[in-house]
């Protein structure tokens, strides 16, 4: 089953799938996305650059070259056997921060294998519309971190300085992209 929590660029969804992956445990989380600038943004945006410095300066985040990548660990209590690491910040019960913190495609992505185990085959109208709202903000999310790179590139040829005046840049880039997405957004909004 897919279950859809309509909240504009914040939109999440959920699907039952994910709770016995196939995959594994860790599913998904044994290769989280990026952190990518769009991402960044709205973390910033949602009051959330202070958490960024703070896990970047832990490690647990580190500058790459579309925004930032997460540490990959191996599981407590593996023991230093062979499992396949994963995000640092999946836990024995999925992900440990909240969905404010997280790369938009931790929110909105679930894989296709999940959108039919949930009905989207059979025409089930929630799995429709959770691939709606995930195939919107695929297109929104990638057309922001193209142009926020491209202005990064020309802004900052060296690279970005990674502090709080660009985080805080970051935001105010987000938040004019989604008010440019205004209408496209409000479909992914309750009511």
């Amino acid at each position: 089953m897919i279950r859809l929590e309509l909240a504009g660029g914040h939109t999440r969804l959920h699907a039952t799938l994910c709770s016995a992956c196939p995959q594994g445990p860790t599913g998904c989380c044994a290769s989280p996305p990026g952190v990518e600038w769009s991402d960044i943004g709205k973390i910033v945006s949602l009051g959330g650059a202070g958490w960024l410095l703070e896990q970047m300066a832990a490690g647990n985040l580190r500058p790459g070259r579309r925004g930032l990548l997460l540490l990959r660990v191996a599981p407590e209590g593996s023991g230093g056997q062979a499992l396949p690491k994963r995000c640092v910040f999946h836990g024995p019960e999925g992900c440990t921060i909240p969905p404010s913190r997280r790369a938009a495609t931790c929110n909105y992505y679930v894989c296709d294998d999940a959108f039919a185990h949930g009905g989207e085959l059979r025409g089930n109208a929630e799995a429709l519309a959770g691939r709606r709202a995930h195939d919107t903000l695929v297109e929104l999310y990638g057309a922001w971190d193209i142009e926020l790179a491209d202005r990064i590139s020309a802004s900052w040829p060296d690279g970005p300085p990674w502090d709080r005046g660009f985080l805080d840049w970051l935001g105010r880039e987000y938040d004019r992209g989604a008010a440019k997405a205004a209408a496209r957004l409000a479909a992914l909004s309750p009511g």
